[in-house]
């Protein structure tokens, strides 16, 4: 089983290979750097969805929940979703950016701003695919940093879910609607699990974000975003309930979606930037010079793809008496470090050896 948040492409192609019988995979097109895009078919039902992930390349728990999605999908047992659905899966759009572990492609383009220009290979796949298959509904797959909570100064956004807007005016179109009663389902199967930890995406309309395009063109899109699940840094949590979520949403279409009231959408707290990873306190802060003494000091982590391992850069963000976020952890800085300052630059690693250990992410 894969655990780790790096997810090469070569895993990828492993996993199709070993698909179970009742799944055809073929290659849909390829990466700038001529990798293989591969579309998974399941199912033979009236009802089509379109599912893809990792259109941003570090973005990998959303793929790793659909590991084990297909072999549910695909279990004697799920007999009735077979007939109802038929399912279109594009494991990783992204896999030059996978295999690098980057947001963006081979040149450097962020494929959820392609949507209009349609620059890209990997855009242009997608599109293909949307063109050929008319999906009924999309499911548009993306991980979030840990920095998002789910309302103003709430609790770690572990799941945020959009129904993308369709114009500038964030209109509810039947498809946004449609969109809107399956979050709601969605929410309400997940909120003991994650009780004040579920956000809502901003839907501010960008016609370059493929969402808002395909809602535009009235196919009911649905934003996953794998958030940060207390502790969880390899994100496995979060892939868990990735999979909860998918479990809700298919069996909301095979009962009815209408059983849901579209205006409980607007309830669900919307995200803000409101945590650090990690809170410190009584860290003697080096600013252009000047001394300030026992500060807390605010520090989140960049991820880094390192000899093939993500490794966690503690960057520091903000320093204070007191800072105006919320922290994952929270220490008190011990006293035989409390003579060796921090030299603070904003989003700048802090390369001190004795803090090493004390930084290091728990996992």
């Amino acid at each position: 089983m894969i655990n780790k948040r790096y997810l090469p492409p070569t895993i990828v192609e492993t996993f199709l290979k070993q698909l179970p019988k009742g799944s055809t995979v073929k290659t849909i097109g390829y990466s700038v750097q001529k990798r293989p895009i591969s579309l998974v078919s399941i199912g033979n039902g009236k009802t089509k969805i379109l599912l893809w992930s990792q259109m941003h390349g570090n973005e990998s728990t959303t793929t790793k929940a659909l590991f084990d999605f297909i072999p549910w999908f695909l279990d004697s047992s799920q007999q009735a979703y077979q007939k109802k659905f038929t399912l279109n899966i594009i494991l990783q759009l992204n896999p030059d950016g996978a295999a690098v572990y980057t947001r963006l492609n081979a040149v450097s383009v962020d494929l959820n701003r392609d949507a209009l220009k349609m620059s890209q290979p990997e855009s242009k796949a997608l599109q293909n695919v949307y063109n050929r298959f008319k999906p009924d509904y999309c499911l548009n797959l993306h991980g979030q940093r840990t920095l998002f909570s789910a309302g103003v100064m709430g609790e770690p956004a572990s799941i945020s879910l959009l129904a993308p807007s369709a114009d500038i005016n964030r209109t509810l179109t039947p498809a946004r609607i449609s969109a809107m009663k399956c979050i709601v389902a969605i929410f309400k199967g997940l909120e003991n699990d994650l009780p004040n930890q579920i956000g809502r995406y901003d839907d501010t309309f960008n016609p370059n974000c493929v969402g808002d395009h395909f809602t535009s063109l009235g196919t009911p899109t649905i934003l996953f975003e794998a958030g940060h699940f207390p502790g969880d840094y390899q994100r496995e949590a979060t892939r868990a309930l990735i999979l909860k979520s998918f479990k809700i949403f298919f069996n909301t279409l095979l009962v009815d979606e209408n059983l849901h009231n579209v205006n409980e959408y607007v309830n669900i707290p919307e995200n803000s930037k409101d945590f650090v990873d990690l809170l410190v306190k009584g860290v003697n802060i080096i600013d252009k010079e000047t001394l300030f003494k026992s500060q807390h000091l605010g520090v989140r982590y960049e991820e880094k793809l390192i000899n093939g391992e993500i490794c966690f850069i503690p960057l520091a963000v903000v320093y204070g008496n007191k800072i105006q976020f919320k922290a994952h952890r929270t220490i008190t800085l011990p006293s035989a470090l409390k003579d060796i300052p921090v030299i603070f630059e904003v989003d700048k690693s802090i390369q001190i050896k004795e803090f090493d250990e004390l930084f290091s992410v728990i996992l």
